[in-house]
């Protein structure tokens, strides 16, 4: 795990190098987000105790905007998105982010699903169906996505006014620390937050300018997340991996320095 994520990061760093090396502004944003994810194989152990996999694994994400309702202030409930960025030309086409993603993982219950293994010792049957008797697995006080994104912006659009849209594209790759909630066996146990393997992803979407430094953005994403170690029960563990898709809503604001105040906008080149 540490091999890919830091072969990742060397890719993202030299990618960074070759881009103009001068730190003109940062950018912050906030937002929220949905998520599709593929069916994964699940496989949960504990030394002498239990070893086996339910496959083909069916999950959805958990929105939470309800969660408004109850607690109006808190802008945390609902799955959401962080993003600060370092501008790294006056031209603001090339940036280095750290990217945040509060993304909720429920295996949907109700769904029969091979199962293959054994609990003390004893084989189990050829499937099962998901239900809180048995199983219920979830990271819904997040999967927690952390990346760190490489992140190139050229323009498509720009009026007199300061109104302007660009176009975005991001890679990145980081770590997951998700808080997972779990039943096994009719007992339930709702974990602490733990750094349990990494993820890798790419990015692609447009930013629109309403005002000069304030902006939207929305983005669709994909990319994959592998837990290799997720505590479940008592010294029990999981481990799986999914592919996911995700679309972003975000709002922005530009804090610049220096000549990247008066800078012309991202990708244009040619204005004076």
């Amino acid at each position: 795990m540490k091999l890919k994520i830091a072969a990742v990061l060397t890719a993202l760093v030299a990618t960074a190098s070759a881009t103009p090396k001068k730190l003109t502004g940062v950018y912050l944003q906030w937002g929220y987000n949905r998520e599709v994810y593929t069916r994964s194989t699940i496989r949960f152990w504990k030394e002498g105790e239990y070893d086996f996999k339910v496959r083909n694994v069916k999950a959805h994400d958990k929105p939470d905007f309800d969660g408004f309702v109850d607690a109006p202030m808190d802008i945390t409930i609902p799955q959401n998105s962080f993003r600060i960025g370092l501008y790294l030309n006056e031209q603001k086409t090339h940036a280095i982010e750290i990217n945040f993603d509060h993304a909720k993982y429920v295996v949907t219950d109700g769904q029969r699903i091979p199962l293959s293994g054994q609990i003390h010792g004893n084989p189990l049957p050829a499937d099962t169906v998901i239900s809180f008797d048995f199983l219920e697995f979830e990271h819904t006080n997040g999967a927690n996505f952390y990346h760190i994104n490489y992140v190139k912006q050229s323009r498509l659009w720009r009026n007199k006014k300061h109104m302007k849209a660009t176009a975005l594209f991001k890679i990145g790759a980081g770590i997951v620390v998700p808080r997972t909630d779990v039943h096994l066996f009719g007992v339930r146990k709702d974990n602490k937050y733990q750094v349990s393997g990494y993820v890798v992803s790419a990015e692609m979407g447009t930013r629109f300018y309403p005002i000069k430094n304030l902006f939207l953005e929305a983005n669709i994403k994909t990319g994959f997340a592998h837990y290799l170690r997720v505590r479940t029960m008592d010294g029990g563990l999981a481990r799986h991996g999914f592919g996911y898709f995700e679309v972003i809503g975000l709002l922005g604001y530009d804090i610049l320095w220096g000549k990247a105040r008066h800078a012309r906008p991202a990708g244009d080149t040619n204005s004076p």
